[in-house]
């Protein structure tokens, strides 16, 4: 089927920022007292808010982060998108697909305003979005896998639900559309499909989302 709306995840899915934000957090956690590898970042907090990281923590040892963890983090990971952010390959074609199309796109984000600003900046992606498009957990107060980011996101930009479509890689996110009543394509860059279980399709390059989204090509 054709969609009215295109909702797309921002880290890994617009920006090739999740190998930087988890080395990021693996090395910051660690230093605190926390050793967390890369790998483990990626099983424990890909595609989560912050919020997440908090939880966990005090769950397995009982002690809170610092008060300055958030806004350490979020300088820390800046600086590593400045440095060395690029958009995940093809995603631009994906968007000028769309755009020629007249087909609508917006994103919904477990990460801060500042940090997609950030890192669209870095990559070269702020062109492609109007302030109006771009959706953060901030906005409803819950993270994935709650599907609220997403029924915001269709609300805000007049579209059904059941008219939006999901692009995500991250097993949260997917759980968050399904919730949310929305067919859900998994990239799967990051992680393989048997990693991202319920989603509509799959595609491991960007290349192929405009076919699975019926765009002419």
């Amino acid at each position: 089927m054709g969609y009215d709306l295109v909702i797309f995840d921002n880290d890994g899915v617009l920006v090739d920022s999740e190998p930087l934000a988890n080395s990021v957090l693996a090395e910051y956690l660690t230093e605190l007292g926390h050793p967390t590898t890369y790998e483990e970042s990626l099983r424990d907090y890909m595609g989560a808010a912050v919020h997440r990281i908090h939880d966990l923590v005090q769950e397995r040892t009982g002690e809170p982060l610092p008060e300055d963890f958030d806004r350490t983090l979020a300088a820390r990971t800046s600086a590593a998108f400045e440095r060395e952010l690029k958009p995940v390959a093809g995603i631009e074609d994906v968007l000028g697909a769309l755009t020629a199309s007249g087909v609508g796109y917006c994103l919904a984000s477990s990460g801060s305003h500042e940090r997609i600003r950030v890192g669209h900046l870095a990559a070269g992606l702020d062109g492609w979005f109007e302030e109006e498009w771009i959706f953060s957990s901030d906005d409803v107060g819950e993270g994935k896998p709650s599907p609220e980011l997403f029924l915001h996101a269709a609300r805000q930009m007049g579209v059904e639900p059941s008219r939006c479509v999901v692009i995500e890689d991250s097993p949260r996110g997917i759980e968050a559309a399904r919730a949310a009543g929305m067919d859900v394509y998994a990239y799967t860059a990051m992680l393989p499909a048997d990693q991202l279980p319920g989603a509509t399709g799959y595609f491991g390059d960007m290349m192929q989302l405009p076919v699975l989204l019926q765009l002419p090509v």
